[in-house]
């Protein structure tokens, strides 16, 4: 039998020393050949004679395997070199991870935050998709209802705002006029504490700066314009691509492994989805009770307040509270008496958001207890400030996932 295969295999390199093209049609074989009969007068040089019959096995095994050969014999991964060499690569590649991530860490949160709002919003596009909607409509048709209420609150924010700006610049004059007037409050107090020399005195030391800080400030909101719409767009490709991200991710596990990473992945996921479209709502709650408090005491900007109690309640724990207080605030230039009415509405609200509303709309999803998410609020808003205290909860239900279904299980059996 190897008599047999010898003799094939110099049947075969007979056939490849007297023909100059490589079997199969290789050209880059046959110039390999060519050039390594290139010896001189002397005929091929010695280490081209071995060049010469590699090339000649390449051309065999391409020919019987219709492709790029066969694997050869791995490495011997015991032997002292790659040892040395695998502990100082891993060495280096740990290193410029970790400088990649210092780097890259703002591209980094606002490629989570995308994927993380794509999470949240896939339960919506998958419902319209089984309803006979096409993906790519059912992609489009949420985006335009996020865009729309960011737009409306927009529509809401930016009159009072431009018209409070041209009541001030407006003002402007009378003030100056009141703090040269000595029988006005602002006047004694001017004379009391040189408040009009120590403002020009301000503007004439530290100008520059107060421009600088200006320039700065332009700076930051173009910055932020610039990041919310590089978000919109990574989370428009990640809505119309999600399907094809969770089989690229579940991949990565080995295959023994495959059909529970998909389970735990899918329920991660379920929870994130749960979680946000959980938040929204009771958003919505907030949102719509603050309009209608203000509205029934007269509170100024109903709308406006009411859009930003709905967006600060979107981050866990300390969203709503931050709102309650700036419509506190608010509620002062109505009466006292309202504003304390106020303080305690959003006190009574919070309690039942936290007893009543959570427990009922994200309960049967996130399943996170109170002290784990105020936790997971304190630690995600310290590292990542309002993004990380957004994705803390999900992050923590995931986690708590992994430990029940993964570590508690191993640690049962061992």
């Amino acid at each position: 039998m190897s008599e047999t295969v010898r003799d094939t295999g110099e049947r075969r390199t007979g056939r490849l020393a007297s023909d100059t093209e490589a079997p199969g049609g290789n050209e880059v074989v046959s110039e390999l050949l060519e050039a390594a009969g290139e010896g001189g007068d002397g005929g091929p040089e010695p280490g081209m004679q071995r060049m010469r019959e590699a090339a000649r096995g390449a051309a065999i095994q391409a020919e019987e395997t219709g492709g790029l050969g066969r694997l050869g014999r791995p490495m011997d991964r015991r032997s002292p070199f790659f040892i040395g060499m695998t502990g100082a690569a891993g060495v280096v590649v740990t290193i410029a991870l970790v400088e990649l991530l210092i780097r890259a860490r703002t591209v980094l949160v606002l490629i989570g935050l995308a994927l993380f709002i794509a999470a949240g919003l896939d339960p919506v596009v998958n419902w319209l998709t089984r309803h006979r909607v096409p993906r790519w409509a059912a992609v489009i048709a949420v985006v335009l209802g996020v865009l729309a209420v960011i737009g409306g609150f927009l529509a809401a924010a930016i009159p009072p705002l431009a018209a409070q700006t041209s009541n001030l610049i407006a003002e402007l004059p009378h003030y100056a006029h009141t703090l040269q007037d000595h029988n006005s409050q602002f006047g004694r107090l001017n004379m009391k504490y040189h408040v009009e020399q120590r403002l020009s005195h301000l503007l004439a030391t530290r100008g520059s700066s107060l421009v600088g800080g200006v320039l700065g400030a332009g700076a930051l909101v173009l910055g932020a314009l610039a990041s919310t719409l590089a978000v919109i767009v990574l989370v428009i490709y990640f809505l119309a691509g999600m399907p094809r991200i969770k089989l690229f991710a579940y991949r990565l596990a080995p295959h023994s492994r495959r059909a529970r990473v998909i389970l735990i992945g899918d329920e991660i996921f379920t929870k994130v989805g749960g979680f946000v479209l959980g938040n929204v709502v009771t958003s919505v709650v907030a949102g719509l009770g603050t309009y209608l408090w203000m509205l029934a005491f007269g509170i100024p900007y109903p709308i406006l307040l009411g859009m930003f109690v709905a967006i600060m309640d979107l981050i866990p724990v300390i969203g709503s509270t931050i709102g309650g207080a700036v419509v506190s605030l608010v509620a002062l230039t109505v009466s006292l008496p309202v504003a304390v009415a106020t303080l305690v509405f959003y006190i009574a609200y919070r309690l039942a958001e936290d007893y009543l509303l959570v427990p009922r709309i994200m309960g049967s999803t996130v399943k996170v207890p109170a002290v784990v998410s105020l936790l997971a609020v304190l630690v995600g808003g310290t590292l990542l400030g309002i993004v990380g205290a957004l994705v803390a909860i999900p992050a923590a239900a995931a986690l708590r996932l992994l430990l029940h279904e993964v570590t508690f299980r191993r640690l049962d059996r061992s």
